[in-house]
């Protein structure tokens, strides 16, 4: 089984799921999404997985969401897609992919048991 979690190793959540995944057995690709974020056909298809919008997957608390206004309801797709790729910050986190699903793991531990086993 392929598995993939966009990780970040500063962040409790993420760490729990990836020490999650890895008690089952599992080796996940671990991407580090702060240095490598995801491509625009990448993000495309985690929001299809997770059956979510962009704005679905902004940490709203950060800063960088208010300065570049990314609460204005009237922004496009393309606009919310552009500054998740420009300000990998904001992506929420951790997410997992595995088995053509995704989950988003807040939290980690009764998100992925039901595409993971």
């Amino acid at each position: 089984m392929n598995v993939k979690i966009y990780h970040n190793p500063r962040c409790s959540k993420s760490r729990q799921a990836l020490a999650l995944l890895q008690d089952q057995g599992i080796t996940p690709d671990i991407i580090e999404y702060l240095k490598h974020p995801p491509s625009l056909s990448e993000l495309h298809e985690i929001l299809h997985l997770l059956k979510l919008e962009p704005r679905d997957v902004m940490r709203k608390q950060e800063a960088e969401y208010k300065i570049l206004g990314l609460d204005d309801m009237q922004l496009s797709r393309e606009v919310l897609c552009n500054a998740l790729l420009n300000y990998p910050k904001l992506l929420e986190r951790p997410i997992v992919l595995a088995n053509h699903k995704a989950a988003i793991g807040r939290p980690p531990e009764t998100r992925f048991g039901y595409f993971i086993t």
